[in-house]
């Protein structure tokens, strides 16, 4: 047997709890990889098996282009159905409807409705639970909207009917698949589709029978034509799989970072053995091969436990996407991973940890076969660092920090300018390596003694015992605190950046808006009642617009989508002229435009301007003024004739302190009996943006506790060496009175020092980034944002870091005195 193998083997055999220690975050780095792929797997196979499927007996399949402007109709459904040789072309449509869910009224996201055809043998949409709806009066609903509002197959529900009246309808089956965007996805027959209204569309022909070459020409150009084998064979959609995979790659490299760190503390626990070895005759090749081949086996053990782990994490996650709504907005609730892996999953966890545990292994390994042997047999209390070494090291981190704060000033000197964000992006990097790289050993420990001196003043005299163990090991503590530094940095700078960004645009907008919009969910006319039940105390002013959809050609032949409004112009008037907009021309005869679309249009004040498109053909105006879109509701075109079109929206604008909830809640009493008007205030459009933000925050301050995991085992390795090294401290400790309770408390002080140097650092970090990246776009605001899931996240980790903590606190519980004085 090798020399070098022996020696692995050796150490296996004699310390096997300490040749182990390195591989305890591989263990968690590699259980967070295969968590990712196996949670992955799960998102795209539900997405996989819910998309609609092509039945079986389909021969050919005709659909309009991903881009182009072609467009299925039912002429071209009939067109391929006189094919030779086709015996069914069936038309595969949906339509937009509305669920009666939310108390009983619709939602401002509409229902997307597949409409099953009345033979059963060309359903195409996967059913998870009960069957597909009958023609009328039963739909089948996609499984998260089902899972949002506890629906199972027999519960009844409404509908809105084309005119927006309640149609109760039997749930049939629960879809596989899930929303869309948090948009509702059903089935619906035919009957039930009739009585729906809106206008279908034809996404898709079926077709039995027929040759490929004489479809596609019935269908005409424009229109892919394909075989079911071929549509069967396109690849799913992986979007889903990349949300998790880079955070599991980060969480891995920083187990590698950890794992470095505690190879190192390990080789110095061996320097006088490995000293001993090199008096002896041993050269250095083998002990760096040995060492090699211990990090080997310790890889492949903790690739093969990470990887039974893995399964068990990924039901974690999936439970916690759930409890935290992430599952729903990203379209897959109550996901089931497999929690075993196959095969290929577990050779790639060993495979993957015992390279990284080499890897992890290699610089320590050099740095303890370096060492002298006489320099290596000195006790570690007689141990000084070489000042020349130190020097320069601090030097270079100050020409770091200095670099990097030169680059910010530039950028916020060159603000507005694509090249300010490279210069923070570079500036952020630099000081990172600087600040917590280079000089870790220096602000680790520093930061440490602060929150150690704060802390003792409550706690007592551990906390400053805790404070002196973090500097007595400078590096180990830098490289334990490193990674909680840049992920407790990554949150807060995402969440101060789109939060002030958000108050920012909420406080500083110029673009006035109407404190409330009451209108249709699904388009449809309002009738004269609505304009009444909206005239409540709460509102100064309201005016209802009458409003279509037409379409406008500029002089470079652009056509664009054209929301013309018409209003009665004395009601009109009194609004714009409460908005403070100049309105007194406003009148029979005349019209006015929104600001971007007179000047792409050309229009003058006081010539003619010609609306095209709209019923009962174009009409010329006098141009009279501009006004800014959203402050009607983004209409683009005003019109003084409240005969252009039925009533479509009532805008209000609230009296000083009106309640818009009250205002809310009063016009949905009034309006019991019309179920899809809705009443949306500016107040609604605010939360609604403020749950996205904490939904956005939440997913990535759990997709960065995947590495926070890692980092927090860290602390539980550090901690479990710094017992080991101070047997003879704690049993000194002990002989001298302290209780088995006090030494746990100060090696779980150590664990919240450390935690708290990585959770408060990196904040501060991440808080002056974030600003910085504010000013060098051009924004100069007060930072905010949403603090409760920031403080809860940093809870969390000092809990973590509490839990880790444990097993060192207990080890050094049970150190007896006269057997740990008597040690070393």
């Amino acid at each position: 047997m090798p020399t070098s193998l022996r020696l692995a083997v050796a150490e296996f055999r004699d310390r096997p709890g300490r040749a182990v220690l390195p591989g305890v975050a591989l263990v968690v780095g590699i259980a967070c990889l295969l968590a990712a792929l196996m949670l992955s797997d799960a998102m795209v196979r539900a997405t996989d098996e819910g998309a609609p499927t092509v039945p079986a007996g389909v021969d050919l399949v005709v659909r309009p282009p991903l881009y182009g402007d072609a467009v299925l109709d039912q002429a071209t459904a009939d067109r391929v159905a006189r094919v030779a040789g086709v015996t069914v072309a069936q038309p595969i449509r949906e339509v937009r409807a509305d669920l009666l869910l939310d108390g009983g009224r619709a939602g401002d996201r509409r229902a997307t409705a597949d409409i099953e055809p009345d033979r059963a043998d060309l359903h195409r949409v996967p059913i998870l639970e009960g069957r597909s709806p009958g023609p009328d009066g039963e739909i089948a609903i996609d499984r998260v909207t089902a899972y949002e509002h506890g629906l199972k197959p027999g519960a009844s529900v409404r509908v809105a009917d084309a005119a927006g009246k309640p149609v109760d309808v039997v749930v049939r089956g629960i879809t596989k698949r899930g929303s869309v965007g948090e948009e509702p996805v059903i089935v619906v027959g035919e009957g039930l589709a009739a009585k729906l209204g809106g206008e279908p569309r034809v996404e898709a022909v079926y077709v039995v029978g027929g040759d490929r070459d004489a479809v596609a020409q019935a269908a005409g150009n424009g229109f892919q034509v394909d075989t079911r084998a071929a549509i069967a064979a396109e690849p799913p959609n992986n979007d889903l799989a990349a949300v998790l995979l880079p955070f599991s790659i980060l969480a891995l490299a920083t187990s590698v970072f950890v794992a470095s760190a505690t190879y190192r503390a390990v080789y110095a626990q061996r320097q006088r053995h490995t000293a001993l070895l090199r008096c002896l005759g041993a050269h250095r090749g083998p002990l760096v091969w040995a060492n090699l081949l211990e990090a080997l086996v310790t890889g492949v053990v903790a690739g093969l436990v990470g990887a039974v782990l893995g399964g068990s994490v990924a039901w974690l996650l999936a439970r916690l996407f759930d409890a935290t709504g992430l599952s729903s907005m990203l379209g897959a609730v109550e996901l089931s991973p497999a929690l075993l892996p196959t095969v290929g999953q577990t050779v790639i966890g060993v495979v993957t940890a015992a390279t990284l545990s080499a890897f992890a292994a290699v610089r320590p390994a050099l740095a303890a076969a370096r060492i002298s042997p006489l320099a290596a047999l000195r006790t570690s209390e007689g141990q000084t660092p070489d000042q020349a070494v130190v020097r320069r090291r601090r030097i270079f981190g100050i020409v770091l920090v200095v670099a990097a704060g030169v680059m910010g000033a530039l950028a916020v000197l060159a603000q507005g300018s694509l090249a300010a964000i490279f210069l923070v992006l570079f500036s952020g990097i630099t000081a990172v390596f600087g600040l917590f790289g280079v000089l870790g050993p220096v602000v680790v420990p520093a930061l440490g003694r602060i929150f150690g001196s704060v802390a003792s003043r409550f706690g007592g005299a551990q906390w400053k015992l805790a404070a002196a163990e973090v500097r007595r090991v400078p590096q180990r503590s830098a490289s334990v605190a490193m990674p909680l530094l840049l992920a407790a940095a990554m949150v807060t700078f995402f969440a101060v950046t789109v939060g002030s960004a958000q108050r920012m645009e909420d406080e500083f907008s110029n673009e006035p808006q109407p404190d409330a919009v009451v209108a249709d969910s699904g388009g449809r006319a309002l009738d004269g009642g609505v304009g009444a039940a909206a005239n409540r105390p709460e509102a100064a002013t309201a005016v209802v617009v009458h409003g279509v959809e037409a379409d406008q050609t500029d002089a470079e032949g652009h056509t664009f989508p054209t929301q013309v409004v018409g209003a009665e112009p004395e009601a009109m008037r009194e609004w714009l002229t409460r908005q403070n907009v100049d309105a007194g021309d406003f009148g029979p005869g005349t019209v006015m435009l929104d600001e971007w679309y007179a000047e792409r249009f050309g229009a003058q004040l006081g010539r003619p301007f010609t609306v095209p498109g709209l019923p009962g053909g174009p009409r010329t105006a006098t141009f009279v003024g501009t006004f800014t879109g959203s402050m009607l509701d983004d209409a683009d075109v005003l019109l003084a004739d409240p005969d252009l079109a039925p009533a479509t929206k009532v805008l209000v604008a609230f009296a000083p302190g009106a309640d818009p909830a009250a205002y809310q809640a009063g016009v949905r009493a009034a309006l019991a009996d019309s179920p899809t008007v809705l009443v949306k205030t500016k107040a609604d459009t605010t939360a609604q943006n403020q749950r996205y933000l904490d939904l956005g925050i939440v997913l990535l301050m759990v997709l960065l506790g995947l590495s926070v995991a890692v980092a927090v085992t860290g602390i539980g390795t550090a901690l479990t060496i710094s017992v080991q090294e101070r047997r003879k401290e704690l049993a000194l400790r002990r002989a001298l009175g302290v209780t088995k309770g006090g030494l746990q408390g100060g090696v779980v002080a150590e664990a919240v020092l450390l935690s708290l140097v990585g959770v408060l650092g990196g904040g501060v970090f991440g808080l002056v980034y974030a600003e910085l990246t504010l000013a060098a776009v051009g924004v100069f605001v007060w930072p905010t944002a949403a603090v409760a899931p920031l403080l809860v996240g940093g809870a969390g980790v000092v809990v973590l870091a509490v839990l880790a903590a444990f097993g060192p606190a207990r080890g050094a519980s049970r150190i007896r005195p006269a057997a740990g004085l008597a040690a070393g």
